[in-house]
């Protein structure tokens, strides 16, 4: 794996993450409380033995930043490396990053400089925990130009995805973009070709890409060369490949979700709680998920009731009840409030003692969670001021709703309020 580069693509401006995205970029947002969506990528990597990574970002770059400096490390006496590369205008590039394949091209000629024999492909936004030694030595193995890592799922969820067609031998011969109907159907595959038994090839006969690749080396430099005007690897570079290069796909059976919408976000971080088993689990010592190190005190709960919930480092609880729900790092919740299915993402500091009690006569300044507060279904962004007697609740079930001035969103019937956001006494959403 010593010759392999990782390449983790930032994604764009995170349109569909807004507002977690208004103010970091998107593999910044914080996961599980206590993580950043970088950190599933980049420990997936190291624990693959791949230790040469660079993150390709555009938008809102500075968290992002700084997490990798504080993070990730590696000793002077290695090759390794996870290096930020921004988005720049040079006289050969004048434009910003045009899409995932642009954005690549437009660093070609830093990556070439690099001992390294396959260039491996990854999205900052997918949740999963992948060995990518065997989906390279597959690569190896069956001499492919490019291989792509592929889900095998069902006719329910067919159509929601970019499908593939394979022959007998795992080679992809034909793509599909989200078909429906007779389309869909003639994209139907016998997914025991790739490794599933007999029932579940049955059950699921469909292919989806999960917007993972490794090219060898000279193939990507030549396909980027010679399509200058093909901006994304899913949609042009790697359709129009298929036809005389050998792409062969390589079946992942195991749990993956693209957490790139506020549902989806939501949903993935609450399904951490469900017990016995949560679908994802960081509680893997032989292939762990690594982020910053923060030293942070361990919580304090005085007389809480706490169901089926994470809590993360450093908070402070008092007298409250927490269900089904994520809190983050420095999460404070006060005396009487009640928190359900929701995902609190905490603080990036403390308030002293001294601080608080200052600011207890002025309406929600005080960071955290106020006395008799209820929070139900909704994601509250870093260093939120929640004051007392708010109500979050959504009773009138609103969908769609942009309440920047109040400090906060619904997204997919979710109330999303923003880092930094002040909801002050009694108010009610």
């Amino acid at each position: 794996m010593k010759r392999v580069l990782g390449i983790i693509l930032g994604g764009g401006a995170g349109t569909r993450l807004y507002p977690l995205t208004k103010l970091r970029a998107k593999p910044a947002v914080p996961l599980a409380g206590k993580y950043r969506l970088i950190d599933i990528p980049v420990s997936n990597c190291i624990n693959s033995g791949i230790d040469q990574i660079y993150i390709l970002t555009q938008y809102n770059s500075a968290s992002l930043n700084r997490h990798i400096g504080r993070t990730y490390n590696f000793s002077s006496f290695t090759d390794g490396f996870v290096e930020i590369l921004a988005a720049q205008q040079t006289s050969d590039s004048p434009g910003w990053f045009q899409g995932t394949a642009d954005a690549v091209r437009q660093y070609i000629w830093l990556m070439d400089e690099l001992d390294v024999d396959e260039y491996l492909i990854l999205s900052g936004d997918h949740l999963y925990r992948m060995d990518y030694s065997h989906f390279i030595e597959r690569h190896r193995e069956t001499n492919a130009d490019i291989t792509l890592s592929v889900l095998p799922i069902d006719e329910a969820r067919a159509s929601d995805f970019g499908l593939m067609k394979i022959d007998d031998s795992g080679r992809v011969i034909d793509f599909s973009e989200k078909p429906k109907g007779d389309a869909l159907k003639a994209m139907q595959v016998d997914t025991s070709t790739l490794g599933l038994d007999p029932a579940q090839a049955k059950q699921k006969p469909y292919i989806a890409s999960m917007g993972i690749y490794v090219f060898k080396r000279e193939v990507l430099k030549k396909l980027l060369t010679e399509a200058p005007d093909q901006t994304d690897f899913g949609k042009e570079i790697i359709p129009g490949a298929a036809m005389d290069h050998n792409i062969q796909a390589y079946l992942f059976d195991g749990y993956w979700e693209d957490i790139g919408t506020i549902q989806a976000f939501y949903e993935a971080n609450l399904a951490l709680t469900q017990q016995p088993k949560p679908p994802f689990s960081f509680y893997n010592e032989d292939a762990p998920i690594y982020t910053r190190p923060r030293y942070l005190p361990p919580s304090k709960l005085l007389d809480c009731q706490i169901t089926e919930s994470l809590v993360g480092d450093g908070c402070i609880l008092k007298e409250c009840r927490v269900d089904r729900s994520v809190l983050g790092v420095r999460s404070r919740i006060s005396a009487g409030a009640v928190v359900e299915d929701s995902l609190l993402m905490g603080s990036d500091f403390y308030q002293s003692f001294g601080e608080r009690t200052a600011e207890a006569s002025a309406p929600s300044m005080s960071l955290g969670i106020g006395e008799n507060s209820t929070i139900r279904r909704a994601i509250v962004d870093k260093n939120a001021r929640i004051g007392k007697n708010v109500k979050i609740l959504n009773k009138e079930n609103i969908e769609e709703a942009d309440r920047e001035d109040l400090g906060f969103y619904i997204r997919s019937g979710i109330v999303v309020v923003l880092k930094n956001a002040t909801i002050p006494d009694n108010f009610v959403i």
